[in-house]
């Protein structure tokens, strides 16, 4: 019986690297997210210039910038937390997200809507921007390298 099958890749002859756990994740994270939501932004406003004019594209960008700060908040604590305690960077990327919530949730019913606000762009274009964000969050923990186990210990050697 023979396969059809392609074999793939030929490897090099090279020695394969050293690989490392992903540096400055959070930060890194924070870049592609925040590429991902200005996209989610553009693509909002050109319908939104369109069909309402500057109300529409202000209230879309609103909140666009509003749903990314809400998440960069997340990302900078995480990026400051983790570098000297990676292992509680996760329980702090809950704990701000429970004092962002109630945070901007105190804020929107303190100040209420400007008068500008065109309340259908404003959350369409709050929704593509957590979509978009998040789908790059996702992209970018899937290709993360995460250290699971600890180096052993160089051992020194000992003068006989």
């Amino acid at each position: 019986m023979t396969s059809n099958a392609d074999s793939g890749h030929v490897s090099g002859n090279g020695p394969v690297g050293v690989s490392g756990p992903t540096r400055s994740l959070w930060l890194r994270l924070l870049l592609l997210s925040s590429a991902a939501g200005a996209g989610a932004i553009i693509l909002t406003g050109v319908p939104a210039v369109i069909l309402n004019g500057p109300e529409g594209v202000l209230s879309s960008t609103f909140g666009g910038v509003l749903v990314m700060l809400f998440f960069a908040i997340s990302l900078l604590v995480c990026h400051f937390i983790g570098r000297n305690n990676p292992s509680g960077a996760i329980g702090m990327f809950v704990a701000t997200y429970f004092v962002k919530v109630v945070g901007f949730a105190v804020v929107l019913f303190v100040v209420g809507a400007p008068a500008w606000l065109h309340g259908r762009w404003f959350v369409i274009g709050a929704v593509a921007t957590v979509v978009l964000w998040q789908a790059a969050e996702i992209y970018g923990f899937s290709k993360a390298r995460l250290q699971i186990y600890n180096d052993p210990e160089a051992k020194e050697p000992r003068d006989v």
